[in-house]
């Protein structure tokens, strides 16, 4: 796995311009954003009160969600949260729970207004921005957890996949007493891919979404409850996506 630079974010907009994809450690991240651990864990602490994810075809329970979305004026850094709306994919991209609209709850507003939060979204759609020019981001924010109550938990229950839009950014924030969760990300037309555990809190891996497919494994519990809590942005030119 390609290192980028702990001390510069300078490398990003080249790294995913050459491979689709890039991944920031937790150091380089906080400094960019001008803060430390214990405050961006104060975001975090909002993971601890997740409602369940009503929405899984699988038949399963082991996931819980909130989700927002956002405006980013890349010109001017001036971020926005748009009205509260449900979020749709088409099946193209998700087999699974492509093609309808679901609806979960909002992101809490105290977290929405963070300053950690705000920088975050900023500093990244800034950052993608140089990577591919754009006018404006429409942001869509997705809290979760994946635990192992039932035995094992599934990242993503849809397998590997694209998101239909242009860059997607998952932050590991914690993984709790579990094996698994690896991260693979390959080639959308190609043989190439890659294998590899996030592990570091807030160590972030950046996709160029139209050129490459990924996935997590499943994980399951190494002691009596598990559980691994991301942050998912993704980072659409021109529109959400929705089904009309």
């Amino acid at each position: 796995m390609d290192a980028l630079n702990p001390n510069s974010l300078d490398q990003v907009p080249a790294t995913l311009r050459k491979q689709g994809w890039a991944v920031i450690n937790a150091a380089t991240l906080l400094a960019a954003l001008h803060t430390d651990l214990a405050t961006a864990n104060a975001v975090h602490a909002s993971w601890n009160d997740l409602p369940p994810d009503q929405h899984l075809r699988d038949g399963g329970h082991y996931r819980f969600r909130r989700h927002s979305c956002f405006r980013l004026d890349t010109a001017t850094g001036e971020l926005t949260q748009t009205p509260h709306r449900a979020h749709w994919q088409p099946v193209t991209y998700n087999a699974l729970h492509g093609g309808f609209e679901r609806m979960f709850q909002a992101i809490e507003p105290a977290i929405c207004a963070h300053p950690v939060w705000q920088a975050l979204l900023k500093h990244l759609g800034g950052l993608l921005a140089e990577t591919k020019p754009v006018p404006t981001w429409f942001i869509e924010a997705h809290q979760f957890r994946v635990d192992t109550t039932g035995g094992i938990g599934r990242p993503t229950p849809e397998g590997a996949h694209r998101d239909g839009v242009d860059f997607v950014a998952v932050l590991m924030l914690e993984r709790h007493q579990v094996k698994g969760g690896e991260t693979r990300v390959f080639e959308a037309d190609g043989p190439h891919g890659v294998r590899f555990t996030l592990t570091e809190p807030w160590s972030t891996l950046l996709l160029d979404d139209e050129r490459v497919i990924h996935e997590s494994t499943p994980i399951q519990p190494i002691g009596e409850h598990g559980w691994r809590d991301t942050l998912v942005l993704t980072f659409r030119q021109q529109a959400f996506q929705d089904p009309t």
